[in-house]
């Protein structure tokens, strides 16, 4: 087997999850890690027990023994750094979400094409086992013919800080760091939908800074349902943790988180929960575990991952008809 170098690009608080997922797999090495920060990547590597870092990124794009890089910086800096990266061979593996923009997503995928290498985009709720049952129960059509749904996205009393909260490095607030996990969790239950409108509220009054920290988004689907988003930061009180869906359909109701299954019989419901296993955390580790072997098996057999291009590009469609929405006050239609 083929030894698979890895780049980690970036040495922030989510690249600790893709390493510890990275060193669970055989034949996997992460040769280097690189921050601006140059006293932080020497501490991630030895506490990851990289051999090696670097300061500037695109330094690493013509080395032969990097296969492949993560992305886990700034958003601002991912359209640009993935289409060096697939330009000299790499594939790809992009934290959420894929750019700043359609447009850019847009140019990323042209380049995938073009250079002939993966990305893959960090939705990583798509690889917890509760968010998969719940999909697997709609998908079956065990609560009929769905509705409407609702899904959340927000930070209670508690908000971001550095990056996140400057426009010019975030491209967006709470809606493009929280809404996203909503957004395509909710579309991967639904079984990757179209969107065809979306209608939005979006402002900021919790913090100081220059982008939203409270949103609500309307989102119609091209099956005909019907999806309600809230994201922010700092709110007082969350109806449900991160990516928390509820679902409703002509036979039934499911809820992702917590996570239980109504079925309508005549006159009466039926409730039944599943059992699950323990959670060390809310995002656990063993999401973003699968989510790494998913992008590692996909280099080696050269498969398509998912989420990937397309997936990702539907969020970002999403965002962006959402912020112009909130912006005219009037819904957006999306071409198909």
């Amino acid at each position: 087997m083929k030894q698979i170098g890895v780049a980690l690009i970036g040495a922030g608080y989510i690249a600790h999850y893709h390493a510890r997922g990275l060193r669970e797999l055989d034949g996997v090495a992460i040769e280097v890690v690189c921050d601006t920060n140059e006293e932080a990547a020497q501490q991630f590597a030895a506490e990851h027990e990289i051999p090696e870092t670097c300061a500037i990124a695109l330094s690493l794009a013509k080395r032969d023994d990097i296969d492949a890089v993560i992305l886990g910086i700034p958003n601002k800096y991912h359209a640009d750094y993935a289409k060096v990266f697939l330009e000299f061979g790499k594939d790809v593996f992009i934290e959420k979400p894929m750019a700043v923009s359609a447009n850019e997503g847009r140019e990323i995928s042209a380049a995938s094409v073009e250079f002939d290498r993966l990305v893959m985009v960090g939705h990583m709720w798509r690889f917890d086992v509760e968010a998969q049952h719940i999909r697997d129960v709609v998908q079956s059509g065990q609560i009929g013919c769905v509705v409407r749904t609702r899904g959340y996205g927000i930070h209670e009393n508690w908000g971001p800080a550095g990056w996140f909260i400057r426009r010019d490095l975030a491209g967006g607030g709470a809606l493009a760091d929280m809404g996203v996990h909503a957004i395509d969790t909710i579309r991967y239950i639904l079984g990757d939908p179209a969107p065809k409108q979306v209608y939005a509220k979006i402002g900021t009054y919790f913090g100081d800074y220059d982008v939203d920290d409270t949103g609500l988004v309307v989102i119609t689907w091209d099956n005909g349902v019907t999806s309600v988003i809230e994201s922010g930061w700092w709110h007082p009180h969350v109806d449900g943790p991160e990516a928390a869906s509820r679902i409703w359909g002509t036979k039934g109701y499911a809820s992702l988180f917590p996570t239980t299954v109504k079925k309508v019989e005549g006159e009466k419901i039926h409730e039944t929960t599943t059992s699950f296993p323990e959670r060390e955390e809310h995002c656990d580790q063993v999401i973003y575990s699968r989510q790494m072997a998913h992008f590692i098996d996909c280099i080696r057999t050269r498969t398509k991952p998912a989420p990937g291009l397309a997936e990702g590009q539907a969020v970002l469609e999403i965002v962006d008809a959402a912020y112009e929405s909130a912006r005219t006050g009037e819904a957006v239609s999306l071409a198909d």
